[in-house]
């Protein structure tokens, strides 16, 4: 059987790249027939994942101006409103190999949560049309970021497996019964251990995660974090471990984070993760850090999955959804109107100092259970194709 994953712009993104190294790693697992192929919008990013039996250019085709495809294109969309033709070229890395291939996953994760997306409708409508296995892996979809041209696409699914539960129920209240409830499949990423940097305190380090995409949707965050990394450094005696996750040109995590570094390295007590580490040496770090806090999803997954208690700065369904998953409420989750409020990043990060044992006992008894949840999503794959 072979399994072409798509949706994917490449691993600068660690979170983009630990859903392609687990999922890989699970189905290869439990489905031992399979054989399993990723298009890439930026291959040559994703060559650290070994286990993958082909890396494939899954880059956008450009159009030339005044080209046949050019003209062609222009034509259907003015006369007869149809984008097909053109997508049907952009996305021609991607659609070429649907012949070759028995399942296509779509794998973006939270790709449905940023508007339209004509470009995936047209490749999921072909894959479709040519008879092939359609799944989208791994979603969370919220209320807000429907549509009916959305829904219409997500009908097409021989198989939808949400990752947490507010998009399952959101999803099944739509009619949808191609549904079916899992959990990202990065609760079972390995974790690589480097040497601990200088400044590190063992067991006595919290982690900080920020976002130049929670920083652009909310401009007064940035404020606000700089506020409660001096409340660490006034009411503890711990060392902040500034942790990127994605390093990409435009949304780099580094560039934010070496700001506060540059701030704050008098101090003795703030230091900051390299900008070029795999996402299982980040999870590596973030599985011995004391306690973590994140506004990147699969950041607070690293946490989450070694037990360390975590205060998500969220800004989506899929930050609530896991939490709540994991603790039967949205515990110690900020949506991304709060995290301007100094006051509540504060409270938040007492709230999780004072319950630490708790939140630790807790993360033990569910992610057992969560890791068997993401199992479930090679369960009904294999269902589905065999």
């Amino acid at each position: 059987m072979k399994i072409m994953m798509f949706a994917h712009d490449g691993s600068l993104n660690r979170g983009c790249e630990a859903i392609v190294r687990s999922s890989t790693d699970i189905i290869k697992e439990k489905v031992k027939e399979a054989e399993v192929y990723l298009a890439s919008g930026r291959p040559e990013t994703d060559k650290k994942i070994t286990k993958l039996d082909g890396i494939l250019d899954g880059s956008n085709s450009i159009i030339k101006k005044y080209s046949y495809d050019w003209w062609i294109s222009s034509l259907k969309v003015k006369f007869f409103n149809d984008e097909s033709y053109s997508f049907g070229k952009i996305h021609h890395n991607i659609i070429k190999h649907i012949d070759d291939m028995d399942v296509y996953l779509s794998i973006g994760g939270d790709n449905y949560c940023y508007g339209e997306q004509p470009g995936w409708y047209e490749i999921d409508r072909r894959v479709k049309s040519k008879g092939k296995r359609l799944v989208l892996w791994g979603c969370s979809i919220g209320e807000e970021d429907m549509s009916e041209r959305k829904l219409e696409d997500l009908k097409l699914f021989d198989l939808i497996l949400a990752r947490e539960t507010i998009t399952y129920k959101m999803l099944k209240s739509k009619g949808l019964n191609n549904v079916k409830l899992c959990a990202d499949p990065a609760f079972t990423m390995e974790k690589e251990e480097l040497e601990l940097p200088e400044g590190w305190q063992v067991g006595n380090t919290v982690g900080l995660n920020f976002s130049p995409l929670v920083w652009n949707r909310n401009k007064n965050s940035k404020t606000a974090v700089r506020d409660l990394i001096n409340h660490i450094l006034n009411t503890t005696d711990m060392t902040i471990a500034l942790t990127p996750h994605v390093i990409d040109e435009g949304n780099n995590d580094y560039e934010v984070l070496y700001k506060f570094y540059e701030e704050f390295k008098n101090t003795g007590r703030v230091i900051i993760l390299p900008d070029h580490l795999n996402a299982i040496q980040y999870k590596g770090y973030i599985a011995r850090m004391r306690f973590f806090i994140g506004a990147r999803t699969h950041a607070t997954i690293a946490a989450y999955s070694n037990y360390v208690p975590t205060m998500v700065l969220g800004y989506s369904v899929k930050s609530k959804g896991i939490a709540r998953d994991l603790f039967g409420e949205e515990k110690l989750v900020l949506g991304i109107e709060e995290i301007s409020n100094s006051k509540k990043l504060k409270n938040a990060f007492d709230e999780m100092i004072a319950e630490e044992e708790g939140l630790r006992q807790k993360l033990q008894q569910s992610i057992p259970k969560i890791r068997r949840m993401s199992y479930k999503s090679v369960e009904y794959l294999h269902e589905l194709v065999r």
